[in-house]
């Protein structure tokens, strides 16, 4: 009997050449793509709050597109993602004309019970389609009211996006280069500890050369980028386990070399609800040093 016959490409495998071409061409597609949308995100950053608001809705009914056809398993999804997606849109409009973030987060919360009242008329499972809302609801809070309400509210925000895009581009650098023993196999078997670590320290001092750019106190922001880094690594964790949990590699393949909205926005969305949080229930200053 003779052995198994080596696969070509075009017969569902990749031979080693072809894997070597593609992941080379991830390392130009990535980061190219990744400084393009960087790009476009700063510039809506730093103009009124209704377009940076504009953009975030955007950007979340994308990723309730992709969130909805991955939980739902092959079944129709188009009123599950419209639910989301009217319900974030509403809530952050309610949250800049009336300035407060209660009714706000009452709109999502109503829409996610409403979203697992509609699921589970239609055969679906209400948990996840519920946990969309909330998933996607509360990060577009979160970045519209840190960008709207703080003083330097953009450059908190940049803050922000610098200890995630650094921890995402340490991580896959030093996980490439250096490999090694496997952080969560189950969860996401790509990812190692050189790579976690190595994101870590990238963003500490990615962030801690900003703040002290700015004025403010390089150590302090460092200890704080190595620190608040892991909610972006949680954060990356959670979509590894929804997509894993669902059987996909991918949430979408919108973004050459990133995948979909929600593989880039990962860690933005744990980051943000966490950031917001302890800037206005902490009062916290993440710009160190600098009078907010």
């Amino acid at each position: 009997m003779s052995g198994p016959r080596p696969q070509s490409p075009s017969a569902g495998g990749h031979a080693p050449g072809y894997r070597a071409i593609r992941w080379n061409m991830d390392w130009i597609t990535r980061p190219l793509f990744g400084i393009v949308l960087a790009g476009i995100a700063i510039l809506v950053l730093f103009s009124r709050p209704e377009f940076f608001a504009g953009m975030v809705i955007l950007i979340t009914i994308l990723a309730a597109y992709e969130w909805h056809r991955m939980v739902s398993l092959g079944h129709a999804f188009r009123i599950e993602t419209a639910l989301t997606s009217v319900t974030a849109a509403l809530a952050v409009v309610a949250l800049l004309a009336l300035r407060s973030g209660w009714p706000a987060l009452l709109i999502v919360a109503a829409g996610a019970v409403i979203s697992a009242i509609v699921a589970r008329a239609r055969g679906q499972n209400p948990v996840w389609q519920a946990l969309g809302v909330v998933y996607l609801g509360l990060p577009a809070l979160a970045l519209v009211s840190l960008q709207a309400f703080p003083n330097r509210g953009a450059l908190v925000i940049v803050g922000l996006f610098l200890i995630v895009w650094a921890t995402d581009t340490g991580a896959l650098i030093f996980g490439n280069l250096i490999g090694g023993p496997r952080m969560a196999p189950v969860l996401s078997p790509s990812k190692t500890w050189a790579g976690t670590i190595g994101g870590s320290v990238t963003a500490a001092l990615v962030f801690g050369c900003y703040v002290w750019l700015l004025g403010g106190t390089l150590w302090i922001a460092a200890m704080f980028g190595l620190i608040f880094s892991a909610v972006a690594h949680i954060g990356d964790l959670f979509e590894s386990f929804v997509k894993r949990r669902f059987g996909i590699k991918n949430s979408g393949s919108l973004i050459p070399g990133h995948g979909g909205v929600l593989d880039r926005m990962d860690s933005t969305i744990f980051a943000s609800v966490a950031l917001a949080l302890l800037v206005f229930l902490a009062h916290f200053n993440l710009l160190f040093g600098i009078a907010s």
